[in-house]
């Protein structure tokens, strides 16, 4: 008969449905280091946070001064980088100019207006750009209007969106339509900056911002674990102390006999404490009769009657000097 070959079966693995289980049985020391670890990831966390949020305001700054050749104040501030596509949306990158209005023109229609072109070179012939900038159909060239009419020593802003490029900024004082009327007795100043790692550095900041409030919880969490593990710690040794105590004192076992509840003697006096004026000392128990009560001496010359069924008189008792006892009066 040929031996049969039996397959091994295979063994069942078992899976821990709660895996939380598995993480809350740690060791004491294992909590202490993920408290350390947990407390270190917040500090790190906020401090990218502070640096990206740093970079997101910190701005590229420009300013240029009116020229009178050109009749306007004209800065190329170079490329603009940054995550927006496009068309104008949520990532574009800030633009703030401020124009300081020294001379405006003597004119009785006079407006403030700002170019910003995507355009490498300020110095060629920019009308075509300027008339699609008015235009308002390309979100790379666009076009500001403010309806006040500038004084001198005003201060005037304009803010721009603006995708990633190479961009000129113009500003110029113009009528109603748009038309350049500065000439070379004008002057402003305009001073500008550009944000461009605000979008990036801002959502970059939010996220690690985030990462902390987590490392935080997660700190937190257990901060709560080692207090517990340290409060049953302490609770167990006073526990272990509490018991060996009294281990110890049952094994002693009592200390002696347990005591009489009756009373050790006969009853004491409660006359005063010195001895009557004049009474004989008796040191022996004497006997008027046979099935009478005796008297027994006590101290300081009082005696107690003793009954017949040996029981004693709770009268402390004096003798006279003919013999004769009688109760003691305090």
């Amino acid at each position: 008969m040929s031996e049969e070959q039996v397959e091994p079966q295979p063994k069942e693995v078992v899976v821990d449905a709660d895996r939380d289980e598995e993480v809350e049985a740690l060791t004491f020391e294992q909590r202490q280091e993920a408290l350390k670890q947990s407390r270190w990831n917040v500090f790190l966390w906020l401090g990218i946070a502070v640096l990206m949020f740093g970079f997101a305001l910190f701005p590229m700054s420009f300013d240029e001064s009116y020229d009178g050749f050109t009749n306007s104040a004209e800065k190329d501030i170079g490329w603009v980088w940054g995550p927006s596509l496009p068309g104008e949306d949520f990532m574009d990158v800030p633009l703030s100019i401020d124009a300081k209005v020294q001379n405006p023109p003597a004119a009785a229609d006079v407006h403030l207006a700002a170019y910003v072109l995507e355009e490498k070179d300020c110095a060629q012939n920019l009308g075509a750009s300027a008339e699609l900038a008015r235009a308002g159909t390309d979100h790379s060239y666009q076009y500001q209007l403010l309806d006040d009419t500038p004084v001198a020593g005003g201060e005037y802003t304009f803010d721009f969106k603006l995708d990633s490029g190479h961009y000129c900024v113009i500003v110029q004082f113009v009528d109603s339509d748009g038309i350049n009327i500065g000439d070379a007795s004008t002057s402003m100043k305009i001073e500008g900056a550009v944000y461009p790692s605000q979008v990036i550095a801002g959502i970059l900041g939010i996220i690690c911002l985030g990462l902390s409030a987590f490392a935080f919880i997660g700190a937190q969490k257990h901060g709560e674990a080692v207090k517990s593990l340290l409060e049953k710690d302490l609770e167990t040794t006073e526990t272990k102390v509490l018991a060996t105590i009294a281990n110890e004192r049952i094994s002693a076992g009592p200390s002696g006999p347990p005591k009489a509840a009756g009373p050790a003697g006969p009853p004491q006096p409660s006359g005063p404490s010195g001895p009557p004026e004049e009474a004989p000392a008796v040191d022996a128990a004497e006997e008027s009769s046979e099935g009478e009560p005796t008297y027994e001496a006590a101290e300081n010359g009082y005696f107690f009657r003793k009954m017949p069924d040996g029981t004693y008189d709770q009268t402390v008792y004096v003798r006279h000097e003919d013999g004769t006892y009688a109760p003691h009066e305090g």
